[in-house]
């Protein structure tokens, strides 16, 4: 004890405990300058119109070279009981391009296509300034549209393109940001009373966890500018910082409680707290943020971003831990226990040990081979459904079907199939006008259209300089399903390279939605063993030199390997094959 009294975590708790008043007002003020920070240097967020990895990014950085091209928007108006033609559908039709073309960010609005049976039609515009700014202006004519499908009751009228689909996902991961917040605080604070019986010692975890949140909230918007923060971000923030807060805060004020009601005195109780529990808080915080640093061999700068979400609440959350928290038990002392709530002492033992729990755990140590047995089955049993994961991306099926986008891009898809979301054929030629150069683009939307992959219209933009064609070809499939995935093989493997692809000091190929998740999936499942060894590695390396035990390291590794496969199971179960989806309210 003598040893571990003389740690990094114990020298911090006892300065922390002599010190009470600087620790805990200066916790409280890190916090307000950190948010504060934050607010002044404001958050850039990662730009979803980037040009990714692999084949995709590099026709993707073509087109922005060649083309600079704003965002494309399309409104839907569909009706039942009405055909493009009849005076109510025409009369609808108009007032779209009326008043979207008031809006000063809109721009080239005009009629667009018609669906074959007559009850749709697209209104196309372009939303005025750079792709990247785009989201940011598209509000007023989202609110436009809203207004004339509240004109039109007997109509569908929704938006839908690069700028909404991204104002849209962010005000949903924001409103489910503050549905987070709202349901995972008082659900802890239940638990943590549960666990401690007194609303005082349940809610100092509580309380650092909020803090370590907010400070983070504020922290990350300083390497934003740098490593732009991806919008799922602040949610991660919240969930991790909950989680790893109230843990470490809770660990190490069991720990403290425990050794009082072992006859220890108030200092001799925290000391011995802040030397063992304290010490796990600092081995467990530092184990995680390497872990998470395995985000940067990625090469995804939205892995990369939440991985240094990650760290920064977990090293916040971890600081709180091992100082605020044991300036507030020096005095506060026998207090924390104030505030007891009723009926709750019945689950709990004298030694402060939870009844149900203290009863699984003597079981346990009383048939140590059969409980290894039984729960290392069902751990393996849990991880066999990862065997059949699939990786998926944020698109139109993974979002909530109630957004409004989505239902615009279902409606829009079945009514002009890979209209929302085509593929592009990128040709770079000295002259795209040549002979030779159109001769092949028009082999290549005849073969497109008689491979059964591609819907017309297929059209063909040429930018200024005639260096740069982007062909748009409407494809089958939803985006990131196999029919997609069938359709961007038949376009990379035979038609464009034996079309616009075999003509001589020519570059081309194909970008889109779904060659863009493509090859981020091919480049994630490359780096994949990498990341994976590196995690496990250096988590070997920490546990080795924390515990100065090959077993205890060992041990470690495989009984977290098994936890995590045993997760990945669960949510293959869950999220593939929709077992409990209607418990979790998704479809």
């Amino acid at each position: 004890m003598s040893a571990q009294h003389s740690g990094l975590a114990a020298r911090m708790g006892r300065w922390s405990a002599a010190h009470w008043k600087t620790a805990t007002f200066g916790w409280l003020a890190f916090v307000v300058v950190a948010f504060g920070l934050g607010g002044l240097a404001g958050t850039k967020s990662v730009d979803p119109t980037a040009a990714g990895p692999g084949q995709s990014g590099r026709m993707d950085r073509i087109l922005d070279a060649g083309f600079k091209q704003p965002a494309g928007e399309s409104v839907l108006v569909q009706s039942r009981a009405h055909r493009a033609g009849t005076p109510a559908f025409d009369a609808a039709v108009a007032d779209v391009v009326s008043r979207v073309s008031k809006q000063t960010v809109a721009q080239n609005v005009r009629k667009g296509r018609i669906s074959k049976d007559g009850h749709s039609a697209l209104v196309d515009f372009e939303i005025r300034g750079e792709k990247t700014k785009a989201a940011e202006k598209v509000d007023p004519v989202v609110k436009t549209v809203a207004s004339i499908q509240h004109a039109h009751p007997g109509f569908f009228i929704g938006q839908f393109g690069d700028a909404s689909a991204v104002k849209g996902t962010e005000t949903a991961y924001g409103n489910d940001l503050a549905k987070a917040g709202i349901l995972s605080i008082p659900i802890t604070l239940i638990i943590l009373v549960l666990a401690f019986g007194a609303l005082v010692a349940a809610g100092i975890p509580l309380l650092l966890a909020l803090t370590a949140v907010f400070a983070t909230f504020g922290l990350i918007a300083l390497p934003s500018h740098f490593l732009p923060v991806a919008s799922q971000a602040p949610a991660l923030v919240l969930m991790i910082g909950l989680a790893v807060g109230v843990d470490y805060s809770m660990f190490y004020l069991k720990r403290e409680r425990q050794e009082r009601s072992a006859g220890r005195s108030k200092d001799a109780a925290l000391a011995v707290a802040a030397a063992t529990s304290g010490r796990s808080v600092l081995i467990s915080g530092v184990t995680v943020m390497v872990a998470m640093a395995g985000m940067f061999l990625t090469g995804d700068a939205t892995f990369a971003s939440l991985g240094v979400a990650t760290i920064l609440v977990v090293a916040v959350a971890m600081l709180g831990s091992l100082t605020v928290l044991p300036a507030l038990l020096s005095k506060l002392g026998d207090r924390v226990d104030r505030a007891r709530v009723p009926f709750v002492g019945r689950f709990r033992r004298d030694d402060g040990e939870g009844r149900i729990w203290g009863a699984i755990v003597e079981r346990v140590l009383r048939r140590p081979v059969l409980s290894a047995v039984i729960a290392g089955g069902l751990l393996l049993a849990l991880a066999a459904p990862a065997l059949q994961l699939r990786i998926a991306t944020a698109g139109p099926d993974t979002f909530p079907q109630s957004l409004a986008v989505v239902k615009t891009y279902t409606r829009m898809q079945q009514a002009f199939p890979g209209k929302a979301l085509p593929a592009n054929v990128v040709v770079k030629a000295p002259n795209v006008n040549a002979p030779a150069v159109r001769a092949a683009i028009h082999r290549f939307e005849r073969r497109a259209l008689a491979s059964g992959r591609a819907y017309e219209p297929i059209t063909v933009d040429v930018n200024k300089d005639a260096t740069v064609a982007n062909i748009t070809v409407p494809i089958d499939g939803a985006g990131t399903d196999s029919a997609s995935y069938a359709s961007l093989a038949a376009l990379r493997d035979a038609i464009v390279p034996e079309t616009v692809g075999a003509l001589s000091s020519t570059e081309a190929g194909v970008t889109g939605f779904t060659a863009e998740w493509k090859d981020q999936e091919n480049v994630l499942k490359s780096k994949t063993p990498l990341v994976v060894g590196f995690v496990l590695l250096f988590a070997f390396g920490l546990m080795l030199v924390a515990f100065r035990s090959l077993v205890i390291a060992i041990k470690a590794i495989a009984l977290n390997l098994l936890s995590v496969a045993a997760a990945y199971g669960v949510l293959v179960l869950v999220f593939q094959h929709g077992i409990g989806k209607g418990l979790l309210g998704f479809h």
